[in-house]
C-alpha cells in the first residue's frame, strides 16, 4: 500500500508562504519557551503532590520536568489540528510535512528532539541555514521532511 500525499495538508508551491517564516519562527520560539516556563509552575506543583504519594520517588522527575513539559506542549500543539503552537499561532506560521500529511504527536516530538540536538551542536549554523536553502528550512525540517508556512 503506498500513501498518496493529501492535498489539503500538502505544502504550498508559492514563494509567498514562505516569505519571512525564518523570523517569525524566532520570535514565536521565544513566545513558546515563555508559554512552556509559565506551563512548568502548576507541573512542578502537581509533581510534588505526586512525589508525596510516591513516596518522594516523583523528585527524581524535577531535573527533567522543563523537557517533559515542553514535549508534551509541542506534541499536543504542533501535532494537533492547527499544526502550531501558541508562539506559532501568534506569528502566523505553521509546520506543514513535505509528503502531504498531517504532523502527528511522534513527528511533533522527533522535530522538537532534533532542533535541542542540533542546536546545542550548531548553534549558530542552525539560523544560517534558513538563509540559504529553498522555503528557509532549517536542518532539523529536512531531516523530519516539514516545511514552515505562513497563515497570516
Amino acid at each position: 500500500m503506498t500513501l498518496t500525499p493529501n492535498p489539503l495538508y500538502a505544502a504550498p508551491d508559492d514563494w509567498r508562504a514562505y516569505s519571512g517564516t525564518l523570523s517569525r519562527r524566532v520570535f514565536a520560539f521565544i513566545l513558546d519557551y515563555v508559554v512552556v516556563l509559565l506551563l512548568c509552575i502548576p507541573a512542578a506543583v502537581v509533581l510534588f503532590f505526586l512525589s508525596i504519594v510516591t513516596l518522594g520517588l516523583g523528585f527524581f522527575l524535577y531535573p527533567a520536568l522543563f523537557v517533559i513539559v515542553a514535549g508534551l506542549y509541542f506534541g499536543f500543539t504542533v501535532g494537533g489540528s492547527s499544526q502550531a503552537s501558541l508562539g506559532m499561532r501568534a506569528m502566523g506560521i505553521a509546520i506543514m510535512r513535505v509528503d502531504g500529511q498531517r504532523m502527528d504527536f511522534l513527528t511533533a516530538i522527533v522535530h522538537l528532539a532534533l532542533f535541542w540536538i542540533l542546536n546545542s551542536v550548531l548553534t549558530p549554523l542552525i539560523l544560517l541555514v534558513g538563509l540559504f536553502t529553498e522555503r528557509s528550512r532549517l536542518i532539523h525540517d529536512f531531516l523530519v521532511g516539514t516545511v514552515t508556512v505562513r497563515t497570516a
